[in-house]
């Protein structure tokens, strides 16, 4: 996948795909669902998408790191400011988001949806 070329380009897109919770594959094994990068006139890489439960999952985790505690153990403002990031990434379109999201704060879903309807 990386040649002295592309090298810079796979660098470059790594911390993105990672971001997402992607998979970097060679383009020769990129599936029907994968998104294969051209550089140059070549292929040089190609993306394996999360699946949209995954993705939440996976940024549920970031968030936690970011943290360095337990989205739970968050104070109310901040588990505020947590849901608004979530909201403003799409997290609550996927089936059961505010279900997995109330889950990682440990709130019920009913808060959820109170910290949601504040900001309207």
């Amino acid at each position: 996948m990386t040649g002295p070329d592309d090298h810079g380009f796979i660098d470059a897109i790594k911390p993105l795909v990672d971001a997402i919770g992607g998979e970097l594959l060679p383009p020769t094994e990129a599936g029907e669902d994968d998104v294969v990068l051209s550089w140059g006139g070549s292929e040089v890489a190609a993306v394996r998408l999360p699946h949209l439960a995954a993705s939440l999952d996976h940024v549920l985790g970031e968030l936690r790191r970011r943290h360095g505690v337990p989205l739970s153990e968050l104070d109310r403002t901040t588990k505020q400011q947590v849901v608004r990031a979530l909201e403003a990434r799409g997290a609550f379109a996927v089936r059961h988001g505010v279900e997995t999201v109330a889950g990682a704060l440990g709130v019920s879903r009913f808060t959820v949806y109170n910290y949601l309807n504040r900001e309207r």
